[in-house]
């Protein structure tokens, strides 16, 4: 009787964080420049949004699934669908796709779109309690840009609600680039070159607390 042997293979992958995080940098700077009224229109915006914002993170995601990270996958992977959801937009409000869906595009359509993306934020801006501090306010301010850019697009505010919304994204990609840097040197050197703010630790605290009740 011949013995059958199981040979196991492990594939280790690099943490894709940082390719994730200078993507989401990046499209966010660009798009804050136009709305905070450094940069005009929108044409020069549409390549960072569909390569940086879109296609970098939805490569993070897909690298994150492979680590078993749902929270990463999910995020990355969200918010890459939206840059493209966000640039088709741009393209039919461009005149791209011809001028009946241009003349039909209702921006109020768009906010409610902000409105689930505001809700998805605010339940991963509670995992991201769990991750570092440099995510967490990553997604306290993407709180506040999509509030910012549900309010403008409904006509509330519009003036106030869209600096909101300018400014929210600057912050976002600055805390994103320093949050890519991190992932980049930390892990190139083995040691901490820039400090991203350990967990706050309140509900894995609890899991355990309830694990240890359970074993006692």
């Amino acid at each position: 009787m011949e013995s059958q042997t199981t040979t196991q293979v492990k594939i280790q992958t690099a943490d894709p964080s940082a390719i994730g995080l200078f993507g989401l940098a990046m499209v966010t700077l660009v798009a804050s420049s136009q709305k905070l009224g450094i940069t005009d229109g929108l044409s020069f915006v549409l390549p960072w949004a569909f390569f940086l914002g879109g296609i970098a993170q939805l490569f993070a995601a897909t690298q994150d699934a492979k680590h078993n990270n749902t929270f990463g996958t999910t995020a990355f992977g969200a918010f890459g669908l939206f840059w493209f959801g966000v640039g088709t937009s741009w393209l039919i409000q461009l005149g791209f796709f011809g001028e009946t869906l241009a003349s039909n595009a209702d921006p109020r359509q768009l906010g409610v779109a902000f409105v689930g993306y505001l809700i998805f934020s605010l339940f991963m801006t509670i995992g991201a309690m769990e991750t570092h501090k440099v995510l967490f306010f990553i997604f306290v301010f993407i709180d506040f840009l999509f509030i910012g850019l549900a309010l403008s697009s409904f006509g509330i505010f519009h003036e106030a609600t869209h600096m909101l919304a300018a400014i929210s994204e600057l912050i976002i990609a600055l805390l994103s680039f320093y949050g890519s840097a991190a992932a980049v040197l930390n892990t190139h050197f083995g040691q901490v070159v820039l400090p991203v703010g350990k967990p706050f630790g309140i509900f894995k605290k609890n899991v355990q607390t309830t694990a240890t009740k359970k074993v006692a």
